[in-house]
């Protein structure tokens, strides 16, 4: 019996809204260099723009188009690849011992000084959470030694409004300072997440102190009055008065689960394609989840511009680095400094570590011939990038 197969492509994508739209915001709005760029880069992803080349099969002749991808970091289309080449570089760092998911929020008043500063206002953001929970390690009275933190960034909320927070993925134990022995943490206690939020208050407002006093802000629009040193004082001490957000969440099982969760959450941007239901008449509509409602799915509905409009908010400055390693995955060292905690651990150096079974699509060899399935798909012609486009995105080399 004959099973029809399911078409599991999204009615929409992202591509679609910014070919139908795009150049409208780009006409009416103000953006930055950056975000030209990723609307014409998303645009152009996987059409004839970039170019592409022909391949065929050498079983049974079967000839398939391809065309290049734009490989801009905010292409929901382009972050696959990218993913799990990166997961196969962090499989060799994880240790074999739990992890835990801890999450730093910056309260919505920021929101308004990240739009205009967002190098400045997200570097911050790295620096006083990672250096908050590098202090909690090295504290006698938790752990007293050096943690392993991969932190990763992310700007938005389920309706692609401003959430400025971290994920931070941490080790549950810490190599000691003389680096003779292994100190686990807790089952399932890593560090006090109140003391955890006033330090990183304190660290992170102290951040924005100093960046004024090197005037390294730029300030215009809503924050145009924060120029005045009284006026950015007042805004300093409302910041400091309510508690702010640090979520720790139940630890990881292991690394083969943190590996799972980082694929889902470090390639990731604001929006996915299979979250868009339709665009009809200038407006978007496409799934949410409320977290307020018992995680219940719903739809929300925008016009095109609105709904570009919130998603260029996440497109991050150029060569800004959104994914950061310290403690003991911190680049120098680093494999100095795992390889003295697998021996403490009693773990033989590069061992393998079990991962949970990757999808199909993951594991398909590219180069087979989907049709027969016996054959080889060579590439039969090349097709060039349209040269007169301007800013095209750098396309990658034919095969």
């Amino acid at each position: 019996m004959c099973v029809p197969s399911v078409d599991t492509r999204p009615r929409v994508t992202l591509a679609d809204i910014v070919r139908v739209c795009g150049d409208a915001v780009a006409r009416t709005h103000r953006l930055a260099k950056v975000q030209q760029v990723a609307l014409r880069a998303i645009a152009a992803c996987r059409t004839a723009v970039l170019g592409g080349h022909a391949e065929t099969c050498d079983h049974c002749g079967v000839t398939r188009i391809t065309y290049h991808s734009c490989r801009n970091r905010h292409c929901p289309t382009c972050q696959t690849t990218a993913r799990d080449r990166w997961l196969e570089a962090r499989r060799a760092e994880l240790l074999p011992i739990p992890y835990f998911h801890v999450v730093f929020t910056l309260p919505h008043a920021l929101n308004a000084l990240a739009q205009g500063n967002p190098r400045v206002v997200y570097g911050l953001l790295f620096r006083a959470a990672t250096e908050t929970l590098l202090a909690f390690g090295r504290d006698p009275r938790h752990l007293g030694g050096t943690i392993g933190v991969t932190a990763i960034l992310h700007t938005w909320g389920q309706t692609l409004t401003q959430h400025l927070h971290l994920h931070c993925v941490v080790t549950g134990g810490a190599l000691s300072p003389d680096g003779a022995r292994w100190i686990p943490s807790r089952r399932t206690f890593l560090f006090p997440v109140k003391a955890l939020a006033r330090v990183f208050r304190a660290k992170f407002l102290d951040g924005l102190r100093r960046a004024y006093a090197a005037h390294r802000f730029t300030f215009a629009g809503g924050t145009a009055t924060f120029g005045a040193p009284t006026t950015f004082a007042h805004f300093l001490t409302t910041l400091r008065a309510p508690d702010w957000v640090v979520y720790a969440k139940p630890p990881f099982g292991g690394a083969e689960r943190v590996l799972a969760y980082l694929a889902r959450y470090t390639h990731r941007v604001a929006i996915t394609n299979h979250r868009l239901v339709d665009l009809t008449d200038g407006r978007v509509r496409f799934q949410w989840k409320d977290y307020a409602d018992h995680d219940r799915q719903k739809i929300m509905t925008l016009t095109a511009e609105a709904f570009l409009r919130r998603f260029l908010l996440h497109v991050l400055p150029t060569r800004f680095v959104r994914i950061r390693h310290v403690g003991l995955f911190g680049n120098r060292g680093r494999h100095a400094r795992l390889d003295r905690c697998r021996a403490l651990l009693g773990v033989p150096p590069n061992a393998p570590l079990a991962a949970e079974p990757s999808p199909p699509a993951a594991t398909r060899d590219p180069e087979r011939c989907p049709v027969c399935r016996q054959g080889t798909m060579h590439v039969t012609a090349v097709f060039a990038p349209v040269v007169d486009w301007p800013h095209a995105p750098r396309a990658p080399d034919p095969p």
